[in-house]
């Protein structure tokens, strides 16, 4: 049998030779070798894109990106790694009324999806305590002497400085924010606090600090910042649903003639304090207004802003309705309630000639007190001695006219514009008095159940206050319940129900109402809100660093197949291309030496003669 021998000009040991006849099964391949050499060349190029780009599928994403933010929240606890450069910083000083505090952020690089907040939480030292300071008394303190401002926060923003790096110092945002003690002072007295601070603090501190940082925010912008905080750790901002999972149709605001979007659906917020009671909600629908008024104060309660880093994109724009009730807190509201017992009673004995609640014999009887449990509420001559009936149903209609409500259906307390709440498609958390009123003595926090609810503070307040004591000195109730929250929890219970059901208007059936002192194991500040609300276009100066990086890095490296995947790719294509043209030219040339070896011109192979060697020289 012939044999064609290849001699390269290269090593000997290179040298081979190949038969006749296994020379035409290499250069033309059945379909077979064609498939099986197509489907390894994909494989190769595939996990070449896999391994060195990172470029995963969507859905492989979607379940890693779930799984992370589950870990999280278990990692959030952890002790804050502060030699990662990755990390980047951010501080927020709350100057309340009774003190201000310090609060210290962090979160790594933007991942450049667009779609995507920072994933901001508070560091954490060694022992894994949240790094807040707080010092006393409030801010608004200073108001006449307001060049001691700077003086005041110095300690706050040292203990930042010590546990932020300092390298990270320049790059690390500064807000300082004042709420409600500020709110109450002059302008001229506000503005004299805040310029003293705007001109000191650069002095001695290198943090990111702009005359814009520090402000006097409204109970709105209050608002809004604890709907966002506390929104962003129920992850409701990532957009990536599964089934199962809630959603909204939402209208986006400003733009009436796009399609409406469909997102997870966000929490609602109740909170309730001593003085003042909150509700803030998302509104997904565009609002419609019966009068020029009514839109007019609805401008007021309305905030739409967009959290996402590209103000072209709507996946972040949110409309939220956010009002607050001076006066309607637990504490206030009760003492409204006990001035217009001291009116009423002795409006009454004046007319009647009686002389009911001025001694202990011959009380006025409460029923938002527990049974039997006598008290006294005023100041002499006005005093007035009470004794509980412990009567739910009589307490909660006797504070109905509290609430101030009117016949206007899109009205809630004081009369004020509230938007139609979706109940069949809404979930809310209650927090502060809300959380309160159900856990610390009925013991049912949670869940919120209407009927339930109702009838654990019915059996409470007509339980015998002598009872109550025994079941208080036995440990019954929480920790930190005291006698006088024992005293006016039957007076509470039935304020929660009805600024909840008869001002807010809430279902006596509604069962998606979560009440709760903490959100997976934090308590979320609106200090969190604010800074992620500020920080939104943070995202951008990231994604274009990392633009900048990798163009120079195409320059520096654009021979390299390490630095520039891209680059190898073109590379191994054009190789590839290189081995199917060769593959075709040996082809031909197999074919023309088929041909001159033919029998009628080939006479040795009739003779049986060994067949001589062909060189082919390569």
């Amino acid at each position: 049998m012939g044999r064609i021998s290849f001699s390269c000009l290269f090593p000997a040991s290179w040298h081979f030779s190949l038969s006749s006849q296994m020379l035409p099964r290499l250069l033309l391949p059945s379909v077979r070798q064609l498939l099986f050499v197509g489907l390894l060349l994909f494989l190769l190029v595939a996990l070449y894109l896999f391994v060195v780009t990172g470029k995963l599928p969507a859905s492989w994403i979607t379940k890693e990106n779930h799984f992370h933010r589950h870990l999280a929240r278990v990692t959030d606890v952890d002790a804050t790694d502060a030699s990662n450069p990755n990390l980047n910083y951010g501080l927020v000083v709350d100057c309340g009324s009774s003190g201000s505090r310090v609060y210290v952020y962090c979160w790594p690089k933007h991942n450049g999806n667009l779609h995507e907040l920072l994933d901001i939480r508070q560091m954490r030292d060694q022992n894994r305590k949240s790094l807040v300071m707080k010092i006393k008394p409030g801010i608004s303190e200073l108001a006449k002497t307001p060049e001691k401002a700077s003086d005041y926060i110095y300690p706050l923003l040292s203990f930042a400085a010590e546990h932020v790096p300092k390298d990270k110092h320049i790059e690390t945002p500064l807000y300082i924010l004042c709420t409600a003690g500020m709110r109450i002072l002059p302008d001229s007295q506000q503005e004299a606090i805040l310029e003293d601070l705007r001109t000191d603090i650069p002095v001695h501190f290198n943090f990111l600090f702009s005359d814009s940082h520090v402000e006097v925010i409204s109970g709105k912008q209050e608002g809004v910042y604890a709907w966002i905080g506390i929104n962003f750790v129920l992850g409701r901002f990532n957009h990536v649903h599964r089934d199962g999972e809630a959603v909204i149709e939402v209208n986006v605001p400003g733009n009436d003639q796009q399609e409406a979007l469909v997102r997870k659906r966000t929490a609602g917020v109740l909170d309730m304090g001593g003085a003042s009671t909150q509700i803030a909600f998302e509104v997904p629908k565009t609002v419609s207004f019966t009068t020029p008024q009514q839109e007019e104060i609805a401008k007021n309660l309305l905030a739409e802003f967009n959290l996402g880093c590209d103000a072209h994109r709507t996946d972040h724009v949110y409309r939220v309705y956010v009002a607050t009730f001076l006066g309607f807190g637990g504490n206030t509201a009760h003492q409204r309630y006990e001035g217009s017992l001291i009116r009423s009673t002795a409006t009454r004995n004046k007319l009647l000639g009686q002389h009911i609640g001025e001694t202990a014999e011959f009380p006025l009887l409460d029923p938002c007190l527990p049974t039997e449990l006598q008290d006294e509420i005023g100041f002499s001559p006005n005093k007035v001695h009470l004794r509980g009936t412990g009567d739910f149903d009589q307490c909660r209609r006797s504070l109905q006219p509290f609430l101030n409500r009117t016949n206007d259906p899109q009205t809630s307390l004081s009369g004020i514009y509230q938007p139609v709440i979706d109940f069949n498609n809404s979930q809310f958390f209650g927090f502060s008095e809300f959380y309160y009123c159900t856990e610390d003595v009925l013991r049912i926090g949670g869940d919120y159940n209407p009927s339930k609810y109702a009838q654990a503070a019915k059996s409470y307040c007509a339980t015998q206050w002598k009872t109550l004591r025994d079941r208080f000195d036995s440990g019954l109730y929480a920790s930190h319940a005291d006698l006088h929250r024992l005293k006016n929890q039957c007076f509470k219970s039935a304020w929660m129900y009805e600024v909840l059901h008869s001002g807010f208007s809430f279902p006596t059936d509604y069962k998606n109402l979560k009440t709760a002192f903490l959100v997976y194991d934090k308590e979320v500040q609106w200090t969190l809100g604010a800074i992620l609300f500020r920080t939104r276009f943070l995202p951008l100066r990231d994604i274009q660093q990392e633009s900048l990086k990798g163009l120079h890095a195409h320059w520096r490296h654009s021979f390299s197949f390490v630095n520039n995947h891209y680059l190898f790719l073109v590379c191994f294509f054009i190789v590839l291309l290189s081995i199917i043209l060769y593959l075709l030219r040996l082809r031909r040339i197999h074919r023309r030496t088929a041909q001159r070896c033919s029998p009628s011109s080939v006479p040795w192979m009739e003779d049986g003669l060994e067949s001589p060697t062909l060189p082919i020289n390569l």
